[in-house]
């Protein structure tokens, strides 16, 4: 069974760009460089298919930052232990490690990759035909600036176990909160602050309240398409299932004025989306445990530890999947394809 997985991001002309930062005086960059929403063109400008997925993405090599029981492994490593591969069909798969049994308390191998463009707004339209999930599995798509939380985070697909719905989240320095200024959307507010303050890195969200928006719900459906717009007026997300994605879509020509209502809504108003966001990598990862994962396994109803879930390869047999089409907006378009003979970035 062939997994499609399409990330399209449409940016706006001067919402995309390899920033360097290490650059100073951020602060007038920032404003001119977040997307503007006074553009309806979109450009398809770059793919990224097979090995060019592989070349153009960073691996990240390590221990993960969310201290989850995984370790990312560097570009070499994933391709020599069969975890980041193209298959003949050209589909390209990035993997968990399935065959390794562990002791109590090691990390198992897997994926974390993050674009090398930076981008500073736009229209990101993400197509995942299935996605991880399972007790003890956090899998995510992201995207981060530099300097966490100063730079942003801006979670569109996340979650950990077998939760019911996905959770759309913003984390941030200070001076960030929630407001949808009366825009009507079908989430629920979670959260309402966005920056972390005292080590409370909760963040503003929203909860998904439709069950085919994440893991075995979404699945089901062969997945579905994601899209989140970026720009002075704050950022909006829609979840569309996989009957229900709209033809602009399909066709690489959204016009986001046709569709529903949001799911997810964080209006400037409360938050300066430039000085709040900006020089982002997109992000997608596979961890295991972690900082939500492992405090929430009980609770969520899973056998045993977590750490005891992570000794056993066969949790992860189907762990597999990935990637992307982005395309953009104007002047900065990207994108990535893929397929998996099995399912793909996430446990069937």
């Amino acid at each position: 069974m062939h997994m499609i997985i399409a990330f399209f991001v449409f940016s706006l002309a001067l919402g995309s760009l390899a920033g360097n930062v290490r650059e100073r005086s951020f602060g007038a960059r920032r404003r001119q460089r977040v997307a503007r929403a006074s553009s309806k063109t979109y450009k398809l400008e770059d793919m990224y298919q097979g090995e060019s997925f592989l070349n153009d993405w960073n691996f990240m090599e390590g221990a993960d930052p969310t201290r989850g029981s995984v370790t990312y492994q560097g570009k070499a490593d994933a391709v020599n232990k069969h975890l980041a591969y193209v298959q003949d069909d050209g589909t390209t798969v990035l993997a968990v490690d399935d065959t390794t049994v562990l002791a109590k308390g090691k990390p198992r191998d897997s994926i974390r990759i993050s674009s090398k463009k930076k981008y500073n707004g736009g229209l990101f339209v993400a197509d995942f035909f299935a996605m991880p999930h399972g007790c003890s599995v956090w899998p995510a798509y992201w995207s981060v600036g530099p300097g966490w939380p100063n730079g942003g985070e801006i979670d569109v697909l996340e979650g950990v176990h077998e939760q019911p719905g996905n959770q759309y989240t913003l984390h941030t320095g200070p001076s960030c909160n929630l407001t949808t200024q009366s825009i009507p959307v079908t989430g629920r507010v979670a959260s309402s602050q966005c920056a972390t303050i005292n080590n409370d890195n909760t963040g503003c969200a929203f909860v998904d309240p439709d069950a085919r928006s994440y893991g075995k719900g979404f699945n089901l459906i062969a997945g579905g398409v994601y899209v989140h717009l970026w720009d002075n007026n704050g950022i909006k997300m829609w979840h569309f299932p996989r009957t229900e994605v709209p033809a602009d879509i399909i066709a690489k020509n959204p016009d986001p004025s046709s569709w529903k209502d949001p799911v997810a809504y964080w209006s400037s108003s409360s938050c300066d989306m430039a000085s709040h966001f900006y020089e982002h990598e997109l992000t997608l990862d596979t961890t295991l445990c972690g900082d939500w994962a492992s405090p929430t396994y009980a609770s969520a109803g899973c056998p045993g530890t977590c750490a005891e879930a992570v000794m056993d390869p066969t949790n992860y047999a189907c762990l597999k999947g990935i990637v992307l089409m982005l395309q953009q907006q104007g002047a900065i378009n990207f994108t990535l394809t893929s397929r998996s003979a099995q399912v793909s970035w996430g446990v069937a």
